[in-house]
């Protein structure tokens, strides 16, 4: 099916599209509230989270989801008072939903008609059941998922893996990121690269597709 459309979308700019999923497709709600009922200061549980030491087995699959919270809820013991209240707080949080851009939806819905969509992510082993929740695990052709291939953005593999795993040539790919140092990586390897900030930045990339 992939091939098919590329073969039918020559005179396009692009073979393949890849889309990141945080900060454009989601967006996930703040964590004040809930950090102020638990008794910890603004910020802790992002910040006991995303420590790179931590982060960076989580999103390549080093470690599963589950471990990657576990983890940071052993580091908020003592800020909670208590280790139940750490965990209390880290499965709260993990169970914030994110909102879901509808114009962002719509839109790749649209392109997915006439060239291959790749939603791509650094993300840990719990992305597919989050995607599955959100009825977005058929918006694209494929999920390329930093904890499945072992490397994230902005590491040069990621950008060859997901392209090679959409078929496509790296300097056909067109990618789109909300992180500067993402998109700046995918440039360097020679694809077209939008950093994205707003819906109408994603519509104008995709114009050709819709």
């Amino acid at each position: 099916m992939l091939g098919k459309i590329q073969k039918r979308m020559t005179a396009r700019p692009h073979d393949a599209v890849l889309c990141d999923i945080d900060g454009v497709l989601r967006h996930w709600p703040p964590a004040e509230e809930l950090e102020l009922a638990y008794g910890l200061p603004a910020g802790s549980l992002a910040a006991a989270h995303f420590v790179p030491s931590r982060l960076n087995p989580a999103i390549t699959g080093k470690m599963t989801d589950e471990q990657w919270r576990s983890a940071a809820a052993n580091d908020l013991a003592a800020a909670c008072g208590s280790a139940d209240r750490a965990r209390a707080a880290v499965k709260a949080w993990s169970m914030l939903e994110p909102r879901i851009d509808p114009e962002v939806v719509s839109l790749l819905a649209k392109a997915r008609e006439t060239v291959t969509v790749a939603l791509v992510s650094d993300a840990t082993t719990r992305l597919e059941q989050d995607l599955a929740r959100h009825e977005l695990s058929t918006l694209a052709h494929m999920v390329v998922s930093s904890a499945r291939i072992g490397v994230a953005k902005p590491d040069p593999g990621f950008y060859t893996i997901a392209a090679d795993n959409v078929g496509a040539p790296v300097d056909r790919c067109l990618f789109i990121d909300d992180t500067p140092a993402n998109v700046a990586a995918a440039r360097g390897l020679g694809m077209t690269a939008i950093h994205y900030q707003r819906p109408e930045d994603l519509r104008a990339a995709l114009a050709p597709y819709l």
